[in-house]
């Protein structure tokens, strides 16, 4: 017996057409009557012979198809195909003791499961989860696996926001992996797209007024969070976040774009999303937490409720990213433009938010809202030298590794994983991988996957980029974009990662390097670019984290570090720890004069870095 639902306010008649084994065989649905404490717009029947495993669709007012459920948990034959009843209750979990993982004092590490294995697998995904314990990090955040079109692509066009995508493993590889990850002491963190749908199989809209072209966004008419019909896309949406971290057994949610989610209402749906989550962790016992990708710069996100914020627990810092990435590469385009100087470095290192009420060139106008220090913890901010968009969203993919110098890669990493916020590897970034992360699609409508193709490269030609644009729609585009898991194994790469191994160790041994004020961080800085070297000591405790930029070499002082100081990490082995003479002062290009007995400096090389403390 299985009882079918769906919620259908336009509709006249809703008809459930169930697989027999031999057709869909459709069976009449009743509307639900308010008056009678029935829920407005819902349709339900009941039907003997369905179970786990059969298929099954809703024909709307006696169209000739059957559409897919809305909230349809399985989609074995892909988007435009007919739904799969399945019981979350034959899964036998083994995580009954696992109580989840603080996103405070967490290393995250990102991961597109199409490509993070040849096999592209949630089950192949498995085997690399030893990997990521010897690395170190606590958490693994997958890319979306709500079912999208085709065989491989990113996930950000999902259109069955309930059912795991069936090429990866479908619901129960989903569910095999995490339970396997919290065996290992992993948690597992989802990306959810809440501000759109993909256009290929997206037939929400002929159930009822999920979109709304009362605001616009890139993708056409926006979900329907504050017009009429709007209460029950809500909770379409806030139902979909509870079944990923209850049914699934997920520790959190990593939000994308919520300054795409147009919501008017007194009570912002993040707030409200927020709200339910907190309830199902107590009723759960166990961790979960909420993390917004946002371009919005505003605090208030991840201000508490009862402070007047939304709950969420944490968001993406592209300022962090972006201060970093300039001040690593040199690069000044577009949105870079704004960033680069070691002063706006030291800012976004100690302040959260370079653009908190200051004039954005990129945007042209004043941007963002600053961060109270004070209160907010530093955890709540996750911070990266490389993630999806980053990569993915370059005209080739190219990961910022490719042009860096190893040791300017190991000066970013301990500026990462050292500094206040929740760090966040992209995977491969450990090993510094060669291969690049494209954007990839599998779209089967030749038109579409024609306008996606020519459409990015119209893009990247409008912003003077006159290299190659790799096809998206190209498999060979998608085969590239996978992990090469021998480069890990030697050279410069078993380097790479034994240092980020290093740090993370480190980062885990020392209280003050997850100490969440921000205002126990100090950064000193010097030099500017064309007038170097560029240099930055990052003070954390008695940690001290010295980084020279550039090609010539520098002695830094590192004022209130004890003498008698090992050093702990090196970038190189003509670093060197010093104490100036009494007579002595710590100059050297572009450090401030000082002098003193006992004094402290590092002797850098050129792109160097030193963890002293």
């Amino acid at each position: 017996m299985t009882r079918f639902e769906v919620w259908a306010p336009r509709a006249g008649n809703v008809q459930a057409a169930v697989w027999d084994g031999t057709a869909l065989v459709r069976h009449a649905m009743t509307r639900e009557d308010p008056e009678a404490g029935g829920r407005p717009g819902w349709w339900s029947a009941e039907v003997p012979d369905a179970g786990h495993g059969t298929d099954y669709g809703f024909v709307l007012d006696g169209a000739d198809e059957a559409l897919p459920d809305p909230r349809s948990p399985w989609q074995p034959h892909g988007v435009h195909g007919t739904s799969r009843v399945y019981d979350h209750g034959r899964f036998a979990w083994t995580d009954g003791l696992w109580r989840g993982r603080p996103l405070a004092g967490s290393v995250l590490y990102e991961a597109h499961v199409g490509t993070f294995t040849p096999e592209g697998t949630f089950d192949a995904a498995i085997e690399r989860l030893d990997h990521l314990v010897s690395l170190g990090v606590d958490a693994v955040e997958l890319l979306p696996v709500a079912a999208f079109p085709g065989h491989h692509g990113w996930g950000y066009d999902g259109v069955h926001l309930w059912a795991p995508h069936e090429p990866y493993g479908g619901p129960d590889g989903l569910k095999r992996f995490v339970d396997a990850a919290h065996a290992r002491g992993l948690a597992v963190v989802l990306d959810v797209v809440y501000n759109h749908l993909g256009p290929s199989g997206n037939r929400l809209g002929s159930y009822g007024p999920y979109f709304t072209g009362a605001h616009s966004t890139p993708w056409g008419d926006a979900v329907n969070f504050d017009q009429p019909g709007s209460d029950e896309v809500r909770a379409f949406v806030i139902g979909n976040a509870l079944m990923w971290l209850r049914d699934h057994h997920l520790d959190g949610l990593r939000l994308d774009a919520v300054h795409a989610v147009n919501d008017h209402g007194a009570v912002h749906v993040l707030e409200e999303m927020a709200a339910a989550v907190a309830a199902l962790s107590a009723h759960l016992g166990r961790e979960l937490f909420l993390i917004a990708e946002s371009d919005l710069n505003d605090p208030r996100l991840i201000t508490s409720r009862e402070a007047g914020g939304y709950g969420l627990h944490a968001q993406w810092d592209d300022d962090v990213h972006h201060a970093l990435h300039a001040a690593l590469t040199g690069e000044r385009q577009g949105y870079y433009g704004d960033f680069g100087s070691m002063e706006t470095l030291e800012k976004a290192l100690t302040r959260a938010f370079v653009h908190d009420g200051t004039w954005s060139s990129y945007r042209g106008r004043r941007h963002g809202r600053p961060v109270d220090v004070r209160r907010t913890p530093a955890h709540r901010f996750v911070t990266f030298l490389q993630n999806h968009d980053q990569i993915g969203n370059r005209a080739s993919g190219d990961r910022v590794a490719a042009a860096l110098p190893p040791a300017l890669l190991k000066a970013g990493a301990a500026l990462l994983l050292l500094g206040p916020y929740t760090p966040m590897l992209f995977m491969g970034e450990e090993w510094a991988a060669s291969t690049p992360w494209c954007y990839f699609t599998d779209h089967e409508e030749p038109e579409l996957g024609r306008a996606v193709t020519e459409g990015r490269r119209r893009e990247f030609s409008r912003h003077g980029w006159s290299g190659e644009v790799p096809d998206p729609q190209a498999v060979e585009t998608f085969r590239r974009s996978r992990l090469d898991w021998d480069e890990a194994g030697g050279g410069i790469h078993r380097e790479l990662l034994e240092w980020h191994r290093a740090l993370i160790a480190l980062r885990r041994a020392r209280p003050e390097l997850n100490d969440p004020r921000l205002t126990e961080v100090a950064v000193e800085t010097g030099g500017a670019e064309g007038d170097g070297p560029r240099w930055l000591v990052l003070r954390r405790g008695r940690v001290r984290v010295a980084v020279c930029f550039d090609e010539r070499p520098a002695r830094l002082p590192l004022p209130g570090t004890d003498p008698s100081a090992a050093l702990l990490l090196a970038s190189d082995p003509a670093v060197r720890l010093e104490v100036a003479d009494p007579s002595g002062a710590l100059s050297g290009a572009g450090a401030p004069d000082r002098a003193g007995e006992g004094q402290v400096a590092v002797s850098l090389p050129g792109a160097g870095v030193a963890v002293v403390g």
